[in-house]
């Protein structure tokens, strides 16, 4: 007795789905494990160290980005692991894997059955594209529940069109307002929803086809568009305009020639191949000409292939994606062009990693056709063609396992490039080295507050560069002072060294073999040099003939107390003023003080020798 052949296929296509599942998010594990916490990251986990779980916390913005579910999270895992990697990796491979079955699931409702639905399923799980997301806390926090939000959203959509039951309303909006927690621009999931309706499941000319999907289904779009309205207020009031301007046509069509060159053409056939390092970060693409041009020539010729194969439902596929693409790249050259990023813009594929969904619901769409069952005279099929069976016959099945296998090997070697450069991790070298050197420190070891080197943590993320805020989830972490005898400095790579000063000397003092004596009245000391006025360090070196107390000045500056001990000594004195003198007022009568050495200016490490 014979089962059901077509129960059987989906099975088969099913387990092989898993197989593939199962197989990218290995790979993408393993790639995030050569990594850790980069860059952004720090001033997360900072964030989440100094501040309580309160509503200000988690709905105060982070580059300019109101994520309070991304907050949230991060808080949750740094209280429990602090800056341990563990679960941050495994909150990253389970949202990954999340994601992807949803996405199946998304493209077994769509799609007509069969093998060929395996096609879309492997550009989503294994482009290039979305490494970033899987391998960066901070990306993935953001972009993963944005990317969940699209395909459930589109799930819902596609529900309430086959059954308008209420409950799928509910859902859609379930869907965005998951997105919209953790990332804004989940808010182009709204966007992509009418797009897909008016696309692939609305026929007529442009006016019709919005006409018709406007008035159908209109519920949809008023749940929408009160989440929409209701999340801009809310998120305008909290934010400043990151909107720019492009310095230069010539901009512009740079930004347009790397992101589709560069980026989103090879990224979508297992590319760049080529990464160009980005510091502590991420690396941008970089394919060689031949590359992109062979990049173009493979997604030409499938879309040819598929309007074919399918004709104007392929076209509506594709024009789908044309259409949230360019979304994309207006949101991206209003908020990226015009600022310091604007050369690399096009080519960081973490701006456009949100595109990969889209595409590949589009390829699946013009591949294999969509499923029309229980759909309204709205989404009424265009005319059949004979030759779109032809993918569904067991005869494609060759063609189409070896363009997975080539698919999915291009994308390996550009994973493993990829991971070869995430490898490399600045701020995970020198978090490791202080506090191994922290650790082996004697008692009283203290440092002055300062930022950690530009490429462990980035100057604009001031003050979550300093080192205060850096090293705050240690509990064993450094001791600032503002003052001390013994000062002690993190040189570039982390070790703890003997602090110096590094900035204007005083001029030499009119006592022979003294310098400056102080002994009573304030003695106004010259610098060689004026110094703006802000923070400085002062370093005084001094000989004293008993313990006793004195005050520094720095120009109009406030005044500083400080203690003053028998014998030669220094002491640092960290103090806000400005100008070309410094005053120092021995407060004991009687007492003798020599300082023939002042330096006024940054901690630095101590020369060595």
């Amino acid at each position: 007795m014979g089962g059901n052949p077509v129960l059987s296929v989906g099975l088969s296509v099913t387990a092989v789905a898993a197989v593939l599942i199962v197989a990218s998010v290995a790979a993408r594990a393993m790639i995030a494990r050569r990594g850790y916490l980069t860059y952004d990251d720090f001033p997360l986990v900072s964030m989440a160290e100094k501040n309580g779980l309160t509503p200000d916390y988690l709905f105060t913005l982070f580059n300019n980005h109101l994520m309070p579910a991304g907050q949230l999270v991060t808080w949750l895992t740094n209280h429990l692991g602090g800056f341990g990697y563990g679960p941050y990796l495994t909150l990253l491979v389970v949202a990954q894997a999340a994601v992807s079955i949803a996405f199946y699931r998304l493209l077994r409702l769509m799609l007509l059955p069969g093998w060929a639905i395996l096609v879309p399923l492997s550009i989503f799980l294994f482009s290039p594209l979305t490494l970033e997301a899987t391998s960066w806390w901070a990306v993935g926090v953001n972009m993963l529940p944005m990317q969940l939000a699209m395909v459930l959203a589109v799930g819902a959509q596609v529900r309430y069109m086959r059954t308008r039951r209420r409950k799928h309303l509910l859902t859609l909006g379930l869907s965005i307002g998951l997105g919209l927690i953790f990332f804004e621009k989940a808010l182009l999931a709204v966007a992509l929803v009418f797009l897909l309706t008016l696309c692939l499941y609305t026929r007529g000319g442009p006016f019709r086809s919005v006409f018709r999907t406007v008035r159908d289904w209109w519920q949809s779009w008023t749940v929408l568009t009160a989440i929409s309205v209701g999340f801009l207020t809310f998120y305008l009031l909290r934010s400043t305009s990151s909107l720019r301007r492009p310095a230069s046509v010539d901009e512009v069509i740079t930004f347009v020639a790397q992101m589709f060159g560069n980026t989103l053409f090879p990224g979508l056939v297992g590319g760049p191949w080529t990464w160009m390092p980005a510091g502590d970060g991420a690396p941008i693409t970089a394919p060689a000409i031949v590359a992109r041009w062979g990049a173009l020539a493979v997604v030409a010729a499938f879309m040819a292939f598929t309007v074919w194969l399918r004709g104007s439902e392929a076209f509506r596929a594709w024009l789908l994606v044309l259409l949230y693409i360019t979304l994309v790249a207006g949101l991206l050259g209003a908020t990226r062009l015009g600022s310091v990023y604007s050369g690399v813009a096009g080519a960081v594929p973490r701006y456009i990693s949100d595109v990969v969904v889209v595409a590949a619901i589009a390829a699946g769409a013009a591949l294999c056709g969509l499923r029309r069952d229980g759909l309204t005279t709205a989404a009424e099929a265009a005319p059949e063609r004979p030759r779109a069976a032809l993918i569904h016959h067991r005869k494609a099945l060759p063609a189409l396992a070896g363009a997975i296998v080539v698919l999915i090997v291009s994308a390996t070697f550009t994973g493993i490039r990829f991971g070869d450069e995430w490898a490399v991790k600045r701020g995970r070298d020198y978090l490791a080295t202080a506090r191994a050197d922290l650790a082996a420190a004697p008692a009283g070891t203290v440092f002055m507050d300062q930022p950690v080197p530009e490429d462990v943590v980035g100057r604009l993320s001031a003050p979550y560069n300093l080192q205060s805020e850096f090293f705050a989830p240690l509990d064993d972490g450094p001791v600032f002072v503002t003052q001390a005898r013994h000062l002690s400095v993190f040189d570039k790579t982390g070790h703890v060294r003997q602090a110096w000063v590094n900035g204007v000397v005083a001029r030499p003092g009119p006592v022979q073999g003294c310098g400056y004596r102080l002994t009573g009245p304030p003695v106004r000391i010259p610098l060689e040099s004026s110094l703006i006025d802000y923070w400085h360090v002062v370093r005084i070196a001094y000989l004293s003939d008993r313990d006793t107390a004195a005050t520094m000045r720095l120009g109009a500056g406030e005044i500083i107390p400080f203690d003053v001990h028998r014998g030669l000594n220094e002491v640092f004195l960290l103090a806000q003023g400005g100008g070309a003198t410094l005053e120092v007022d021995l407060l004991a009568e009687g007492a003798g003080i020599c300082t023939d050495e002042i330096m006024v200016g940054s901690v630095v490490p101590a020369p060595k020798g």
